[in-house]
This record gives structure tokens, sequence and C-alpha cells, in this order.
């Protein structure tokens, strides 16, 4: 299962490396919402992106596939760390990740931790084709 998840993960994310100047996000989140429901960037070009958490409890921030985000509605990973597109944000931190998308489309980020979803914890990143 593990190699399922990193095979599906590495055909639309990879791990930022190079020269290349990244295209920096900020992700909050208040009340049990992110703060930024859009997000657009450039395929390709390394992203890096800050998740501010300032509610009193912990939240995830994962991005993906319809594949990924049914797979976490089922699953019952308590913390995320392996990695960049699925991180756990502990209550009153900030977390830092980078990701490249090499492909264009619409990918959602949602945190699944119960009810969170069903609330409206989602957000949508558009990734578009360089030119």
């Amino acid at each position: 299962m593990a190699l399922l998840v990193i095979a599906v993960a590495s055909l639309f994310v990879s791990g930022c490396g190079g020269d290349a100047q990244a295209t920096e996000l900020t992700v909050g989140i208040h009340y049990s919402q992110f703060t930024r429901e859009a997000l657009a960037v450039t395929a390709g070009e390394p992203i890096t992106i800050t998740i501010q958490n300032e509610d009193p409890i912990e939240h995830e921030w994962i991005i993906g596939t319809e594949d990924v985000h049914e797979r976490h509605r089922l699953g019952t990973e308590p913390f995320h760390d392996a990695f960049p597109s699925e991180v756990t944000v502990p209550a009153f931190t900030t977390r830092v990740t980078q990701l490249t998308f090499d492909e264009p489309g619409t990918y959602q980020y949602i945190c699944h931790l119960p009810g969170h979803e069903a609330y409206g914890m989602t957000g949508t990143l558009t990734v578009l084709a360089a030119e």
C-alpha cells in the first residue's frame, strides 16, 4: 500500500530541488477554515507553501487527486510528515512545505480530520501550463 501511495504522489508532485526560484504562498487556518480557498501556480515551477494554524486544535493540509483524498477519508493516519503534499499542522503553529507540480490540472487541498471536510475545510490549487 505504501508503495502505491508513493507512486501516485510522484505522478503529480515532486520535491522541490535545483536552483529555480520558488513561488511563495501562504494559507492560513482560522475557525477550521482555510483562509485561501483558491491558489494558482505554474507547472514545473517550485512552490513554497506556508501553512499557519491560528486555531487551538490540530489540522492537516493534504493536497492531491481524488484517489489521495479517498484514501485519507478512509485511512487512519494520525500524523503526516512523510510527503510534502501531506502536512499535519498542530495548534498555533506554522508549517512550511515545498512542492513542484509537473502536470497542469486542478487539485484539492483538504483537512480530513473528522467533520472538517464536511464543514468546508477545502481549497483548490490550479496548476497552469508553462508558457
